[in-house]
């Protein structure tokens, strides 16, 4: 079990802090083994097991806990009253008003709270509402590829191209990834967030709104699809619904919207706005969409849609997200940079590319960043190593010594 070290280190400089930790993520990327991982730590730190209450509402034992008055009640009567106490609260949104037993413990004077749920809508209706300003949020992702390096045993380059094929969940990096295994295990992954996790976001927002957005499954694997077979390329929410009305799916954009949401807020599709370099500010129109987990975007696309750049350019994204930045995708007049990722208010751009050996895909590559007239860092990744150097102050990187760097 590898420890994950960047989320263990957040949790930690919170520790015993007046503020709620809520970690976010897909299912199945690690939360549950993070929470552990930090109990672990606890124990081995001077705190007794009886200061420490954790529940996982994916565990049958727990069923009868998902009323938020026995849930309440089952805490209190464990809570040690001298002492801190550690409450740990794993896919908390499966415990209907699970907001006004978080709220009601928060306000003990003697209570650190730890929760985890496997959808973002989670922190944008009630729970928002009674604990703003009082809640911080850490964002988890999967195993990033030096992460997947250490656990896979493998050499840089075919645990690269393993990692690309089957992506970074932590259960498919130690087991026997053999294709059935793996997309069984996606599969499994997959439906259920589409399935149970966006049915958990529907049931809130009919309880907050009164009515349902989400009632065709169907179509919302259609636009998964569709998504996925575009991450890198800007999309808007009218060219979604065009393509699924030349399928012959009759939908306005408002339905196309809300399903977009979802999808969003399941953690399965992450998107990036545009920024004008010039200007300093975001545009509305055409934002692109990137895939949490490569191995989730093989699983339900045909190989024929495969694309190496775009899947180096999807996993850069998120690698750019685990190291804290903000990321954009950059206009600079008629040019596009791939990403400004921003930290601090300074600046850096980056190009991604498969191979710069080309004198075509070297110009392609480096005009942008050429044309930028400030003097923020600009990066190159590429997969080859015979175009790596320093181009008047342009660096190229090869991706994998990047990712490894991190």
């Amino acid at each position: 079990m590898i420890q994950r070290k960047e989320y263990l280190d957040k949790l930690l400089s919170w520790k015993d802090e007046q503020v709620i930790k809520v970690v976010t993520g897909i299912r199945r990327c690690g939360k549950s083994t993070l929470l552990l991982q930090y109990q672990q730590y606890l124990l081995q730190n001077g705190v007794h097991s009886g200061q420490i209450v954790s529940i996982n509402f994916e565990e049958l034992e727990y069923e009868h806990l998902l009323n938020y008055k026995a849930l309440y009640q089952y805490i209190m009567e464990q809570l040690c009253p001298d002492k801190i106490n550690y409450i740990f609260l794993d896919e908390i949104q499966r415990v209907e008003a699970f907001e006004k037993v978080v709220d009601s413990l928060y306000a003990k004077s003697n209570t650190d709270i730890y929760i985890t749920g496997s959808n973002s809508y989670m922190l944008s209706g009630d729970l928002a509402t009674l604990l703003t300003g009082r809640y911080v949020e850490i964002s988890m992702l999967p195993l990033s590829f030096r992460e997947y390096m250490e656990l896979a045993e493998l050499p840089a380059e075919r645990a690269f191209a393993e990692y690309m094929r089957t992506g970074g969940f932590p259960d498919i990096s130690v087991m026997d990834r053999t294709d059935e295994k793996i997309n069984s295990y996606l599969e499994g992954i997959y439906n259920t967030v589409i399935v149970r996790d966006i049915e958990d976001r529907q049931y809130r927002k009919e309880m907050n709104s009164g009515k349902r957005k989400i009632t065709d499954i169907t179509l919302l694997k259609t636009i998964a699809r569709f998504l996925a077979s575009v991450v890198g390329s800007p999309v808007s929410i009218r060219s979604v619904a065009n393509y699924l009305i030349s399928s012959g799916r009759k939908v306005s954009t408002n339905t196309v919207s809300d399903y977009m949401e979802a999808l969003q807020e399941s953690f399965i599709f992450y998107p990036a706005e545009r920024f004008d370099i010039i200007g300093k500010q975001l545009l509305k129109a055409n934002r692109k969409w990137y895939m949490v987990d490569l191995g989730l975007r093989n699983h339900i696309l045909p190989r024929k849609r495969y694309d190496l750049g775009f899947s180096i350019e999807n996993i850069v994204f998120f690698e750019l997200l685990r190291r804290d930045y903000q990321v954009t995708i950059g206009k600079y007049g008629n040019t596009e940079v791939d990403f400004v990722a921003q930290k601090n208010g300074i600046l850096t751009y980056f190009q991604v590319t498969a191979d710069m050996t080309a004198e075509e895909a070297f110009h392609r590559e480096m005009h942008p960043l050429q044309e930028i007239r400030d003097n923020y860092e600009k990066i190159v990744l590429t997969l080859d190593y015979v175009t790596v150097g320093n181009y008047e102050g342009i660096q190229v990187i090869n991706v994998l010594d990047w990712l490894l760097s991190g």
